[in-house]
């Protein structure tokens, strides 16, 4: 026979802990919102070509605009896209490592029980 009071084996440390982390989870949302716009907002240039063809993108990757300098025509279309190609990975590289960074400060620190 099992002593009353011990419920599901959470006790009141356990119902503790489970709050605190659902407090932190929440502020941790609240933060991914803020961020999620903070990217949005951003502006992350890649290039190629030493500055021939530049791209920039959001902080979460969504195309803003492609610059091409005038020198970047003379060298043929074949040239040029590759260029382009490169600056947009550039772009992208830079944006995703921007984008991890920022979750990594967002979540430092978080210890979630159980998991």
């Amino acid at each position: 026979m099992t002593g009353k009071g011990q419920g599901f084996g959470f006790g009141l440390g356990k119902m503790k802990e489970l709050a605190e982390a659902f407090k932190k989870a929440q502020q941790v949302q609240e933060g991914a919102k803020r961020l999620q716009e903070e990217l949005e907002q951003m502006e992350i240039e890649g290039e190629a070509g030493n500055g021939f063809v530049k791209v920039v993108v959001s902080g979460n990757q969504e195309p803003k605009r492609v610059e091409i300098s005038p020198d970047a025509l003379n060298e043929g279309a074949e040239v040029l896209s590759d260029l382009v190609t490169a600056a947009m990975k550039d772009a992208y590289n830079k944006s995703t490592t921007t984008m991890r960074e920022r979750m990594e400060e967002l979540t430092s620190g978080l210890e979630l029980p159980g998991f």
